[in-house]
């Protein structure tokens, strides 16, 4: 294999690991945006929005037991057309029109990782 062949190779390795490294980056920037707002910043439902009087409690989604019980397509679903699609809270809005599909499916990973589960 030539040197050519090879540092290009090893470039586009770089380059998709850079892309790789900066969707999850972006992931947590669109859920900061808006998510963590009700969710919290560090996904547990204590968000800046969320205040004794508030109708419902956001979804704890660090937690293993209950986000085990969701599968990814849940996830997808309440996210792009907000919490009745999956009869939970009419607080949780859609995000349909707001969000592109790389986002959402950034977002279903990102919650996985702070659940540190996979889906049903």
């Amino acid at each position: 294999m030539s040197r050519f062949l090879i540092a290009t190779a090893a470039a586009l390795g770089l380059a998709l690991g850079a892309a790789g490294s900066a969707q999850a980056a972006d992931s947590k920037q669109v859920y900061d945006f808006y998510c963590a707002q009700c969710h919290g910043t560090d996904g547990k439902g204590k968000g800046i929005n969320v205040t004794k009087d508030f109708a419902t409690d956001p979804r704890n989604l660090t937690s293993s037991s209950e986000m085990e019980k969701r599968s990814d397509e849940d996830l997808r679903g309440v996210i792009k057309d907000g919490g009745p699609s999956i009869s939970k809270s009419a607080l949780m809005p859609h995000w349909r029109s707001t969000l592109t599909a790389d986002e959402v499916e950034g977002l279903v990973k990102y919650i996985r990782k702070l659940c540190d589960c996979k889906g049903k």
